[in-house]
């Protein structure tokens, strides 16, 4: 077939979807499936295109995105070409997001949730389209208020159900609103979105994200009465199997710190014959609308494969960034330390206790604070116990000196235990 033009091409470079982000081992591809939503059929493409035109290693991030790596200045109009005739990218024109909500993975089919996140994500994006002058970075958490909780996700806006016809929302994580009825929420979303637009481009230097708003811009957004925020919730299950609605179920699977290589993806889309398939924003999958046999023998499967399918796994209260030599910008390998701090440390993170493994301060893997949070300083780490990559360390270690410190009886260990406990009195 015949390459793609070249405008069509340049169409299909966006910033946060097509258009490619030079890291250290190639050129790492961000794609957003139609309607967030893939097919058996449509995940082995997207391996297999991984393996021909990039390293074959894929991840999803934090936001859900789907992103393949290794990609280079030659393979990338190819591989552009594959996913925009195949219809496997969901792009259009402009300098804004590509994708703003994020989602539960088993949005519109969980019977614990309160509104429909689903119905409402799908009137939410087409509004978001028509307003210019949004950051790329600019994210909606849509919370359909059941087990579910997207609690530890940031957003600059953020909609909790409340109950079947009505929520709440939040604006920079500190100020909440409403309720309103949830067949008013998406237009209310979209006139926030247009002033917000307004103020930022009135002055683009100071105003990135809804977060650098003072308390008085942030209210003058929305008319609507300030509220309480909702009650804590427990803290939802993120992988394993789920009963779905009509007697239906689905199999959630975490890719260890993210990642998995095309062989693996391969074979779980090999395994369906069909399912509905969801980017989960724990780092994995939701394979939805199974069959109870079907469920549990893909669990099997994905756990052969060396992936999480238990929600007490260790390694998925860590995240990690890419690190060296993958990122050109990690001062350390984070992905393969990753794996032997999670085990060093796993009796702490079955308990709630949260690391972030960064190679640099610019913390792409998680940018809020962690009960302890790594950052990447020549092959050797600076450690900030309950705090984020730019605050100051407590110390710079080694691997191997920080392994000896988290053993219990070590002074980072039981700064840690200190941490879990007070997690568990504020639950």
């Amino acid at each position: 077939m015949s390459a793609l033009s070249q405008e069509a091409l340049r169409r299909g470079w966006c910033p946060s979807t097509l258009k490619p982000m030079e890291t250290g081992d190639g050129w790492l591809v961000r794609l957003h499936p139609p309607g967030a939503t893939l097919t058996p059929v449509q995940l082995q493409r997207i391996a297999a295109l991984a393996a021909e035109h990039g390293n074959g290693l894929i991840e999803i991030s934090a936001r859900a995105n789907l992103q393949i790596r290794g990609v280079t200045a030659e393979s990338h109009p190819k591989l552009v070409e594959r996913l925009l005739t195949e219809q496997l990218v969901d792009e259009h024109e402009g300098d804004g997001p590509q994708r703003v909500t994020l989602v539960s993975p088993l949005a519109g089919r969980d019977p614990t949730g309160l509104i429909d996140a689903a119905a409402l994500v799908a009137l939410i994006e087409p509004r978001a389209r028509t307003v210019d002058g949004l950051p790329a970075k600019l994210g909606i958490v849509v919370d359909d208020g059941g087990a579910q909780a997207l609690d530890g996700f940031s957003g600059d806006i953020r909609l909790v159900g409340m109950d079947a016809r009505s929520a709440v929302l939040c604006l920079a994580d500190r100020l909440w609103l409403g309720p309103i009825p949830v067949t008013e929420a998406a237009p209310t979303v979209a006139a926030i979105l247009r002033d917000f637009a307004a103020l930022r481009a009135a002055a683009p230097d100071q105003i990135r994200r809804l977060r650098d708003l003072s308390s008085e811009a942030l209210a003058s957004l929305s008319t609507l009465p300030e509220a309480a925020a909702p009650a804590p919730r427990m803290p939802p299950r993120r992988a394993g199997l789920f009963a779905l609605e009509n007697d239906r179920f689905a199999t959630l699977v975490g890719l260890p710190f993210g990642r998995c290589d095309a062989e693996t993806l391969d074979r779980l889309g090999a395994a369906l014959a069909k399912a509905d398939i969801r980017l989960s924003p724990w780092r994995g999958l939701a394979f939805r609308d199974l069959d109870r046999t079907g469920a549990e023998a893909l669990l099997r499967l994905a756990g052969d494969l060396g992936l999480i399918t238990q929600d007490d796994d260790p390694r998925l209260s860590v995240q990690a960034c890419a690190g060296s030599p993958s990122c050109s910008r990690a001062e350390a390998p984070t992905m393969t330390d990753a794996a032997a701090l999670a085990a060093a440390a796993a009796s702490l993170l079955v308990q709630g206790v949260t690391l972030h493994v960064s190679g640099c301060v610019k913390a792409c893997a998680h940018p809020t604070a962690a009960d302890l949070t790594l950052v990447g300083r020549d092959g050797n780490y600076d450690i900030v116990p309950g705090g984020t990559t730019r605050d100051k360390p407590l110390a710079t270690l080694d691997l191997s000196a920080l392994l000896t410190r988290l053993q219990p009886g070590q002074d980072i260990h039981a700064r840690l235990v200190k941490a879990g406990r007070s997690m568990g009195s504020q639950g």
